[in-house]
């Protein structure tokens, strides 16, 4: 990114409280105008009028739509009115960004809701994400936000972390895949993707938020970091924010080595980074590795961070003070408010009046956007199990029961409006069309009697309801038990964040509601509407059939109803691991020979489902998996191809699953990795060649210097149904010299398949 002479000349007449009006964020209040002070007032409500906060100009405004359930109409033009005033009455007239949470869609009240991401990675369709983060985008520009706070790209590591559900995946290739559309199709829209968050977040200790990262150098680099560089140089991503976490004692709001010798200085970012809410100011607080809001803003601004949000607690007085006072280089100032003009400049808000009539928004949930978010719910649904009972059909009497079955709230994640906002307000209404469970099931069954209970809560000890869901799937011929999650915010949910779980076992007497139904002998589908995998392989081994659904959002409901009647042939495929029980964390499946059973330890941590596992209603066979060269290169590319073909009674996706295994190398390496997949839909006995270039530096790693390379060697190759499964094996040798990786290397892998197949043209995945 180049600096235009209208923004060095910008930067050249600010005054020094001008330059850190910048670089701080307000939250404003939609409805009465006011901004909120800095943290120590806004945790105490108090709230200071816009003009005075922002009499030097501003940087960004914060959640405008999602901080409570305001008209978006009538929002929008108040939030033109705080623009025209910067414009007008500011010296330098510069407009704020606006940013917003996006997560699951818009948090905006009447914004469509999608689903989590976690259901993002289930579907392993990154076109289909793409196109559903557009959607978003469109939203958003058309009420005047810029900048979205998402996507995540942490990797799973701990599926007791509560914020398993706004991840992808355990397998980090398939998170920057996903994620990289997911900032495509944001951007194409002219909203700002923002990276979450740099990096380490998510192996936190135990899975407890904010808990200290004890990772080592490689686990980082190999694992931690490549869906962000993905992101950075291949989606082209323009903002960044920092993780919360500190990495071996050292937060990441204040490591220069991620934030600028990483991110700028190898990855070539040249966009902006944005703290996390409050993470400045946590540098002091709870790091205590500030001794004041001061020494805080300096060290974060030396380390690389931009902006600070949400709002001005150490960016303003206190940097302010430093900078006067000698403690901090105001070049380093400088040096953010060159990247937030220059993207502002981007954004065209520096040439914009708001004095204009704007085109009123259209709806916030068009029919356009609530299709894209039903194909991508049903695609996410997952078959864990099934003894022949699904679909169900031609039964005359359904049991729906437990406490997820009747409320819309559990199909949607933590950073939803109605979990993230809405429970601030009780009695307002949701704002969208969310078909519970139930509500889908009896329009999926409308000749047949469909009674309910819900049995006990999500997460009490209320045991007085399961006899009367009991006596209903006694009477039953078929009962459908819809467990698992209600999302929230700090404690106030089982899942989201600040939600950890120190056992992965159905929250509440769940467990006991489900084993009481399957006491009586009916043939018992059990439902998983969760935000994180559950220890249920009990649960697998006793009733008929299971199906998981990562609160796939407000058309999750029919999507279940649909997958549960066939209607839907259930095509997803699982982004994590299903565990044995909480002991087995942390967990991935990339692990080492000695990470999985052996004989030197009395203890299994295999999971009861794996990466990549997902039934269908129909079958599918690999063969002739064919390597085009049984010798390549360290430094070039593997040809592989592979026949499938549909070999059972209806059309179906498939998800065609590439692995591999290095097998001998100077670091121990994970026993299967995701080389590359495709999504393709097959009819009966239809058959399709899928291809796959996959680059060498798919299998590249950290050295024993700490340097990336691809070394020579053989490499085990295998399609099968789950990364366990080699239903059709092959190998390649890599030879030549070690090759050391460098950032003009590719690191996507090309999929084709035969030209008369379906398939989506020039698909990169």
């Amino acid at each position: 990114m180049t600096d235009t002479r209208r923004v060095l000349d910008l930067i050249a007449e600010m005054t020094l409280r001008e330059k850190l009006a910048q670089l701080v964020g307000v939250w404003v209040d939609a409805g009465s105008g006011a901004a909120v002070a800095p943290l120590q007032d806004a945790m105490a409500g108090e709230v200071a009028p816009f003009e005075q906060f922002a009499e030097h100009g501003l940087g960004q405004i914060t959640r405008f739509y999602g901080t409570a359930p305001v008209d978006p109409v009538a929002a929008s033009q108040v939030l033109r009115e705080r623009q025209r005033w910067l414009r007008q009455h500011t010296r330098l007239g510069i407009p704020a960004v606006v940013h917003e949470e996006c997560l699951t869609g818009l948090v905006a009240w009447q914004a469509t809701t999608f689903p989590v991401p976690l259901s993002w990675g289930a579907a392993f369709d990154p076109e289909l994400v793409e196109e559903m983060a557009a959607g978003i985008g469109s939203t958003m520009r058309s009420l005047g936000v810029h900048q979205g706070l998402a996507p995540l790209f942490d990797v799973v590591r701990d599926a007791r972390w509560g914020r398993v559900e706004e991840c992808i995946s355990e397998d980090p290739y398939l998170v920057g895949v996903i994620g990289s559309s997911y900032v495509r199709g944001l951007q194409s829209a002219g909203v700002i993707a923002t990276l979450k968050h740099f990096v380490g977040y998510s192996a936190s200790r135990a899975g407890r938020n904010l808990a200290p990262v004890g990772i080592g150098r490689r686990e980082l680099a190999d694992v931690l970091l490549p869906p962000f560089e993905m992101a950075v140089r291949d989606a082209g991503a323009q903002s960044v924010m920092n993780s919360y976490s500190e990495i071996d004692g050292l937060p990441a709001a204040a490591s220069r080595e991620l934030l600028t010798d990483i991110l700028r200085d190898q990855w070539g970012f040249d966009g902006v980074v944005v703290a996390d809410y409050f993470a400045i100011a946590f540098l002091a607080s709870l790091h205590q590795v500030a001794g004041d809001l001061g020494d805080a803003a300096g060290q974060a601004l030396a380390a690389g961070i931009d902006v600070e949000l949400p709002t001005g607690n150490a960016y303003l007085a206190p940097l302010e003070q430093a900078v006067l006072a000698g403690d901090v280089d105001e070049a380093l100032v400088d040096r953010a408010v060159l990247r937030v003009l220059r993207q502002k400049e981007q954004l065209g808000l520096l040439d914009q009046t708001f004095d204009d009539d704007p085109t009123p928004p259209g709806p916030l949930d068009p029919a356009g956007h609530r299709k894209i978010a039903a194909r991508l719910a049903e695609e996410s649904l997952v078959l864990l199990s099934n003894d022949g009972t699904l679909p169900v059909n031609g039964v005359g009497r359904i049991a729906v029961l437990g406490p997820n079955a009747d409320r819309a709230t559990a199909l949607f994640g933590c950073y939803s409006f109605a979990n993230h906002v809405l429970d601030s307000y009780p009695g307002t209404a949701l704002g969208i069309a969310a078909p519970t469970v139930l509500e889908s099931l009896r329009a999926e069954y409308p000749d047949a009697e469909v009674s309910f209970a819900a049995g006990c809560g999500v997460d009490d000890d209320d045991r007085s309801q399961i006899a009367a869901a009991v006596q209903l799937a006694a009477q039953a011929d078929v009962a459908i038990v819809v467990v698992g999650d209600q999302a929230g915010l700090f404690g106030r949910g089982t899942s989201g964040e600040g939600c950890d779980t120190d056992t992965l076992e159905l929250p509440g007497v769940q467990r006991e509601l489900v084993e009481a139904v399957v006491a009586t002998g009916t043939p018992v589908v059990l439902v998983l509407l969760t935000g994180r995998p559950y220890a249920v392989g009990w649960a697998l081994d006793s009733c008929a059939a299971a199906v998981q659904a990562f609160f796939p959002g407000e058309e999750g409901g029919r999507a279940i109803a649909a997958v549960l009647s066939g209607r839907v042939n259930p095509s997803g495929r699982l982004p994590v691991s299903l565990p044995e029980s909480a002991a087995a964390q942390p967990y991935s499946y990339l692990h080492p020979v000695l990470g999985g059973r052996s004989n030197v330890s009395n203890l299994d941590p295999a999971p009861v489902r794996p990466f990549g596992f997902g039934l269908s209603y129909t079958s599918f066979e690999y063969r002739e998996l064919t390597v085009d060269e049984p010798a390549v290169a360290t430094d070039a590319a593997i040809g592989v191809s592979v026949l499938v073909t549909n070999t059972g009674p209806r059309g179906g996706a498939d998800v065609v699953q590439l692995y591999g295994h290095d097998v001998v190398a100077s670091i121990t390496r994970p026993v299967a990795q995701l080389l590359g997949f495709h999504r393709i839909w097959l009819e009966p006995g239809e058959s399709a060649r899928i291809r796959f270039s996959v680059p060498t530096t798919r299998l590249a790693f950290s050295d024993r210097n700490y340097q990336r390379v691809v070394e020579p060697g053989r490499v085990e190759l295998w399609v099968g149904t789950s990364c366990t499964d080699r239903a059709v094996e092959s190998a390649v040798e890599l030879t030549g010299p070690i090759h050391a990786v460098t950032s003009t290397d590719s690191r996507w892998v090309s999929v084709s398949a035969s030209p008369s197949e379906p398939v989506a043209t020039g698909s990169i995945h």
